[in-house]
C-alpha cells in the first residue's frame, strides 16, 4: 500500500503494528462511544467463548432468515482448525436439543442478557423443529416452523443475533423469497 501523501499514516500504521482496524472509529460515534462499543464486543467474545465452548475470533457466524424459520451457522476460518471444528459441531448439536426445550440458557450467557425472540420461541417450542447439519467446516442448525407466531419469534432471535454479532447477514428476507433453505 502507497501512503505518499501522508507520510505519518506509514507511523501510525508501524506503531498500530501495520493495521489500522482496531483503531478506526465508525463514523458518527464519539470517541467514548466507539470505547464503550469495544469493550462490549470483547466481553460478548469472551462470554461466548465460554458459553460456546470455541474461539469466537477463529470461527464465523452466519443467521440466515428463511421463509419458515431460518438457520444458525458456525465454521471455522481455518479447515485444518479441528479442534474448534469438533467443538462447533458439539456446540450446535447442544443448542439444537436446548432450543427444542425452550431452554435459551446459551444464548442469556452470550449476550448477558435475553436475546429477542427467545421467549416467544420458547412458548412456540412445541410447533418449531429444530435440525444439527454437519458441515465441511463447521455446523448448522436448521429452524423451521409452519406456525406464524412461532416464525416471527424465530425472525425476532436471528435478527438480534445478527446485529450482535455484526455478522452482515440480511435482516430481512429478499421480497417474494418463499424457498425452502
Amino acid at each position: 500500500m502507497m501512503l505518499k501523501q501522508a507520510p505519518h499514516a506509514v507511523l501510525i500504521l508501524g506503531l498500530l503494528g501495520g493495521t489500522l482496524s482496531a483503531a478506526q472509529m465508525p463514523a458518527g460515534m464519539t470517541h467514548e462511544e466507539h470505547q464503550k462499543q469495544m469493550a462490549k464486543d470483547a466481553e460478548l467474545a469472551r462470554r461466548g467463548t465460554d458459553a460456546m465452548g470455541f474461539d469466537q475470533a477463529v470461527t464465523t457466524h452466519h443467521f440466515i432468515l428463511a421463509a419458515d424459520g431460518g438457520s444458525i451457522q458456525v465454521t471455522v476460518k481455518n479447515a485444518s482448525d479441528t479442534t474448534n471444528l469438533e467443538a462447533i459441531r458439539t456446540h450446535l448439536k447442544e443448542i439444537a436439543g436446548q432450543f427444542a426445550a425452550g431452554d435459551f440458557e446459551k444464548p442469556l450467557m452470550t449476550h448477558g442478557e435475553t436475546p429477542d425472540g427467545a421467549a416467544g420461541m420458547t412458548a412456540r417450542k412445541a410447533s418449531i423443529a429444530y435440525a444439527f447439519e454437519s458441515l465441511p467446516t463447521g455446523g448448522r442448525v436448521r429452524i423451521r416452523t409452519k406456525d406464524a407466531e412461532a416464525l416471527d419469534a424465530v425472525h425476532k432471535f436471528l435478527q438480534y443475533q445478527i446485529r450482535e454479532h455484526k455478522t452482515g447477514d440480511p435482516l430481512i428476507l429478499p421480497k417474494g423469497d418463499h424457498r425452502i433453505h
